[in-house]
């Protein structure tokens, strides 16, 4: 009888440990680990800033501390575009997920934002995130349907015409308040950047730790007027109270922008005001606690400029456009080739260089994807690139980039791989010949070597043509 027990004992253990369980006939589902939490997002926009404006592109003159160590502890792109070469297409492109070819906006001026456009802050505001933007917007006026309010913006403090931006102390600004688009008249003699800079820091300190955000500053520095508060002036004067760059050509006043006497010295101070207010965000996010689950983006919107009394030879002094031809409105790399900074700690490895090449209309896409976004918009050219961010996965790659742009007789221009192309007074002549650059050997485009690659140029060619899409604003 012990041995029928044990025998019975040890069919009835069997038994349980066979179906998983002595007091369930069916096995328990294992329970699949909960979701990670999307992340903040922060957006910082410089405005036409160059990519030898920042120390870690390469700047010697010009300290930009706090900017430099987001590139240290995290990742520094290398091969990275704006939308244009301007200011409201490159916005537009960064907010739609479209190139040039297709957006709406293709030039400066009155055009806003369709209501058929769908943009960043509409697709994260779905997801739960609280949006909020500060500075330039220039993507619709009051009334029209790319107005802030419209558009996917719970706050908003900023410049709604691109032109109001070019000063720095201007004497009213528009706001989101109790759900209304309105205008407000600014404290005498304030500088709008340190406005947008203080309402970004209070709106990051009233957000509770369990409910995302998405932050866009859209900084109107170091752009036209050349004129900043003289604590970000100190650094760059010497003790008679002389610019540190002598010999300045001085801007008089009575002109479009604002008096300098120390453009050099100006145009240093308004860059490293910016890094100033980067560093005040960096830090009020440790102190929130909230760092490792932030991620910053840092960017400019295109090319150093030459307005408001700088010059050629002051962008040549500075290297502003580091290694690359061209300025503002052009569409050679100088005007186009941007500072991109990826600052995620904990995600993101510190001190990663990237050579992927993207552009403004990849930010969409990513920001959806790690915001958690399940659809995108139709009819964008944007690609993700969180593989290449966070190292996980192959990174798809852009088969070519583009841009056009209508002002100076017209542009054009193309990147595949290391070929880029540039089509010059295209109004004039819609088939004007290419001028052809290897970038791998030529990055600052001087060799033009369109003859030597005709099969090269025919490629170009085909490529202005299929991604270019008729425009009833903006006609060759």
């Amino acid at each position: 009888m012990k041995h029928l027990n044990a025998r019975i004992t040890l069919f009835c253990l069997c038994s349980c440990l066979f179906m998983g369980s002595c007091n369930n006939s069916k096995t328990k589902k294992q329970d699949s680990p909960p979701p990670e939490p999307v992340p903040n997002i922060i957006f910082i926009l410089a405005d036409d800033m160059g990519i030898g404006d920042l120390g870690c592109y390469g700047q010697e003159h010009i300290l930009t501390p706090h900017i430099d160590r987001l590139a240290a502890e995290g990742m520094r792109f290398t091969q990275f575009y704006a939308g244009s070469t301007v200011c409201a297409p490159s916005r537009a492109s960064l907010m739609t997920g479209q190139h040039t070819g297709i957006t709406h906006i293709r030039g400066n001026g009155e055009y806003p934002l369709r209501e058929t456009d769908t943009i960043i802050p509409q697709l994260l505001q779905k997801e739960g995130y609280t949006t909020a933007m500060y500075g330039k917007w220039g993507l619709g006026l009051e009334g029209t349907p790319g107005e802030p309010l419209k558009k996917g913006w719970d706050h908003f403090t900023g410049h709604l015409h691109h032109v109001d931006a070019h000063y720095q102390r201007p004497d009213s600004l528009w706001r989101i308040r109790n759900g209304k688009l309105e205008k407000f008249d600014t404290p005498e003699g304030s500088y709008a950047n340190e406005i947008f800079a203080e309402e970004a820091l209070s709106f990051i300190e009233e957000q509770p730790k369990n409910k995302p955000f998405f932050l866009y500053l859209s900084f109107t520095l170091p752009h036209a007027e050349l004129v900043t508060a003289e604590n970000y002036m100190e650094p760059y004067l010497n003790e008679s109270g002389e610019s540190r760059f002598m010999p300045e050509k001085p801007w008089p006043d009575g002109k479009h922008y604002g008096g300098q006497p120390y453009p050099k010295a100006a145009y240093a101070a308004m860059v490293s005001s910016i890094d100033k207010y980067t560093g005040r965000i960096t830090q009020l996010l440790k102190e929130k606690g909230i760092d490792e689950n932030t991620l910053i983006l840092f960017s400019s919107d295109n090319g150093t400029h030459i307005e408001g009394g700088r010059t050629m030879e002051d962008v040549a002094f500075f290297e502003s456009s580091g290694s690359y031809k061209g300025v503002k409105r052009d569409v050679y790399e100088g005007g186009i080739h941007e500072p991109f900074i990826a600052y995620w700690p904990g995600k993101i490895g510190p001190g990663r260089i990237s050579d992927h090449i993207g552009a403004f209309w990849d930010v969409l896409p990513t920001l959806a994807e790690l915001g958690g976004v399940k659809k995108l918009p139709a009819n964008i050219n944007g690609i993700s690139f969180v593989p290449e961010l966070l190292g996980k996965g192959k990174q798809a790659e852009h088969p070519y980039l583009y841009w056009e742009f209508y002002e100076q007789g017209g542009k054009q221009a193309v990147r595949k791989q290391n070929w880029k192309a540039v089509r010059l007074q295209v109004k004039k002549n819609r088939h004007a010949p290419l001028e052809l650059y290897d970038l791998k050997t030529d990055p600052g485009e001087k060799h033009n070597v369109a003859k030597k690659h005709p099969e090269i140029v025919k490629e170009m060619e085909r490529i202005m043509q299929e991604a270019h899409t008729p425009n009833p604003l903006f006609s060759f």
